[in-house]
């Protein structure tokens, strides 16, 4: 349950209370934490506040973290390469990069 904080416009006490994001806002300064002696009923404002960030501690989670062992058999005989007999040792020539074409004079 998210944490929300107040300001009592009547004392100034500025409080924090959880509550249920369903729950609808305060509307006067509890009881228990107006520091004003009779208490005080005044009117609280929600403030806006940063909240609690999220932390994400450890490596990380990734999609294939949670693959099945199934899954993870047939994908590594799909990605095994293939055997051909002639061609072993042999690689492509890469063909050259044709020139850039010199701007157009104007």
């Amino acid at each position: 349950m998210p944490t929300y904080e107040y300001l009592c416009e009547k004392c100034g006490c500025e409080f924090e209370t959880v509550q249920s994001i369903s729950a609808g806002a305060l509307r006067i300064c509890p009881k228990e934490s107006c520091p004003r002696k009779p208490w005080g009923r005044g009117r609280v404002k929600r403030k806006i506040s940063a909240g609690g960030g999220l932390l994400f501690k450890g490596s990380g989670f990734y999609i294939t973290d949670y693959r099945s062992e199934g899954y993870k058999q047939s994908a590594k005989t799909d990605s095994a390469p293939a055997k051909t007999s002639g061609d072993a040792g042999k690689t492509a020539a890469k063909p050259e990069p044709k020139p850039a074409k010199p701007p157009p004079k104007t």
